[in-house]
């Protein structure tokens, strides 16, 4: 992996989020301490004048717990020959067990934060937690939204300063 500016930075975000998926992993590497969660919703762009990831978590999420706690969260993506994994990942609980351990995965310190990253990933980006609020369905202005709650449980969201990023070429901006 390459470090990459963010300014270099270029992903085609709607195939990014909705088709690759993310893991979410938050907590300290060092410390053995973190969990993770696969993500397919959020984005990234610019609030108060820096780089933002904005991620969402459900409170019953065992990485909420990670999250609440600690400062920084990574988000990493990968090849499509490991959406098995990122699957798993997505509907098991950490909670249940060591679920990274039946997946082919390996957890690697991460260039800046404390989260964690893996060391198959095509890409790494490196948070730090600045900002976080709840979901409230009396801001829905679209009804419809709340189809995704049944058990009314609103996500949390947390804006992240993208303080690092590391990948493969191809998410970098092609210089002509």
């Amino acid at each position: 992996m390459i470090t990459i500016p963010t300014n270099d930075f270029t992903v085609r975000i709607n195939e990014l989020w909705k088709n690759k998926w993310f893991l979410l992993t938050s907590g300290n590497f060092a410390k053995d301490h973190y969990n993770t969660m696969t993500v397919a919703w959020g984005y990234f762009g610019i609030m108060w004048n820096k780089p933002m990831a904005v991620v969402v978590v459900r409170p019953g999420r065992f990485t909420f717990e990670f999250m609440e706690q600690y400062d920084t969260f990574t988000l990493t993506a990968f090849n499509k020959k490991y959406k098995k994994d990122l699957n798993l990942l997505g509907t098991k609980s950490g909670r249940d067990g060591d679920k990274i351990a039946e997946t082919r995965l390996t957890p690697s310190p991460s260039k800046i934060v404390a989260a964690p990253s893996f060391k198959e990933a095509e890409l790494m980006v490196e948070c730090r937690k600045m900002y976080w609020d709840d979901f409230k369905p009396e801001n829905f202005t679209d009804l419809s939204i709340d189809k995704n709650y049944p058990l009314k449980d609103y996500h949390r969201m947390y804006f992240g300063e993208i303080i690092g990023i590391a990948g493969n070429d191809s998410y970098l901006t092609q210089q002509l």
